[in-house]
């Protein structure tokens, strides 16, 4: 009798985390709309953001993606869409990155969305979490 509830538990455990990710999978598909619970994003060091809030939660990968191609394959080079200008405008005051946790235990700019939404962030793999040395921490833009 005590594994049969042993099993029972696990899979109503099992169900549940389905059902949380199927809801979730049903957000991404309904248009990449963020949920009215989802935590607020850090401030900006810029006056605003280089494109729209709600299409920026939408496309900034397909944004980025398409900046990295054409800076690779191509070797055209901007600063609009570039991996290092959102770093430089949406690092933490504190911490100066946007994947860590500051002292109020606030995560960085990406790493909170990214795990609120259960997305790897691979981003930083390669690139640098934190902005140039030099680079102005009160919303100077080049």
């Amino acid at each position: 009798m005590t594994a049969t509830r042993c099993r029972c538990a696990a899979l109503a455990r099992r169900l549940a985390r389905a059902a949380a990710a199927l809801a979730l999978a049903g957000c991404a598909l309904a248009g990449g709309a963020v949920a009215a619970d989802a935590p607020p994003a850090a401030g900006v060091a810029g006056a605003r953001c280089v494109e729209e809030t709600g299409y920026m939660r939408r496309n900034h990968m397909d944004l980025l993606r398409h900046h990295r191609d054409r800076t690779v394959r191509e070797g055209i080079r901007t600063t609009r869409h570039s991996l290092a200008g959102c770093v430089d405008c949406h690092a933490d005051p504190q911490t100066r990155s946007v994947v860590g946790r500051n002292a109020a235990g606030r995560a960085g700019f990406c790493a909170g969305c990214h795990s609120y939404v259960a997305v790897q962030l691979d981003c930083f793999d390669c690139h640098a979490t934190q902005p140039a040395a030099g680079v102005a921490a009160a919303g100077a833009r080049r």
